[in-house]
C-alpha cells in the first residue's frame, strides 16, 4: 500500500445494510471506493457496539482493496493480533484509549499492518510530534465517536492545518472521520487531509440491488475535495 496523496474515499461500513455486508463491500469498490473503513465498537470507550474480529475476517474475502478498521475500543492492545489475523490492511487505535498509545503502536506495526493514531475532537495534537515516527495514518475524528449521521465539527478543520504542517514530508496519511459531505469534504482536503471517511453520504440513495447512487455520491465527494486543493 504506497502512499499517496490523491484523495482516497473510504466508506464506512457502518451506513451500509447489515443483512448484506459482503455485498455492500463488493458494491461500493466496483463504484469507487478506495479503502473499505470498518468502525469497531465496543460500548465502553464508545457508546455502541459493532463488529469484532470474527466480522472483518468474514468481510476480508469481500474486499479487494484496503481494508481499513477503526478501533473504537479499550483496552485495545489485546485485540490487535486478532485484528492483524481477521486481515487488515490498517489497524487504528486511539490515543484516549489507554495509557500507553506509543507501545499501542508499536504493537500494531509488529503485526506487519499500518498503524493509525486516532484523536477525538477534545484531543489537541500536543502528544503527537512524539508519535510520529510510528504511525502511518492519523485519524482526526470530525465528530464524536459511537454514532455514524453526526454533524461536522467545524472546529476540526483547524487541527488538520496544524497537523499538515507538523507532519512535513513524511509518509502520513491524514484521515477524517465523521460528517464528510459533498459540502465540507473540501475543508478538510483543503486543510491537507487525503482519505476520507464517509457513511450516510455514500450510501444514501442505493442498495446491494441499485449500487449506481454510490458510485455517484463517491464521485461527488471526490470531485469536491479535489477542486479544493487547486
Amino acid at each position: 500500500m504506497p502512499l499517496d496523496r490523491s484523495i482516497k474515499i473510504a466508506p464506512s461500513i457502518l451506513a451500509a445494510d447489515f443483512a448484506n455486508f459482503g455485498a455492500e463491500c463488493r458494491a461500493i469498490e466496483a463504484q469507487g471506493a478506495d479503502w473499505v473503513h470498518v468502525d469497531v465498537m465496543d460500548g465502553h470507550f464508545v457508546p455502541n457496539l459493532t463488529f469484532g474480529p470474527a466480522m472483518c475476517a468474514a468481510l476480508r474475502p469481500h474486499i479487494a482493496g484496503v481494508m481499513d478498521v477503526h478501533l473504537m475500543i479499550a483496552p485495545v492492545d489485546p485485540c490487535i493480533d486478532a485484528f492483524a489475523t481477521a486481515g487488515a490492511d490498517v489497524i487504528t487505535a486511539h490515543l484516549e484509549a489507554g495509557p500507553h498509545i506509543h507501545r499501542t503502536l508499536q504493537a500494531i506495526r509488529s503485526t506487519g499492518k499500518k498503524a493509525g493514531l486516532a484523536l477525538n475532537p477534545g484531543t489537541g495534537l500536543d502528544a503527537v510530534p512524539q508519535l510520529l515516527d510510528l504511525v502511518d495514518l492519523v485519524c482526526v475524528m470530525t465528530v464524536n465517536p459511537g454514532f455514524g449521521g453526526q454533524s461536522f465539527i467545524a472546529s476540526q478543520v483547524a487541527k488538520v492545518r496544524a497537523l499538515r504542517a507538523m507532519i512535513g514530508d513524511r509518509p502520513i496519511h491524514i484521515e477524517i472521520d465523521g460528517g464528510v459531505t459533498v459540502a465540507t469534504a473540501p475543508l478538510v482536503a483543503a486543510a491537507g487531509a487525503d482519505v476520507l471517511v464517509a457513511g450516510s453520504a455514500v450510501f444514501k440513495g442505493g442498495s446491494v440491488g441499485n449500487p449506481a447512487p454510490y458510485g455517484a455520491n463517491i464521485a461527488a465527494i471526490r470531485v469536491a475535495a479535489e477542486a479544493a486543493r487547486g
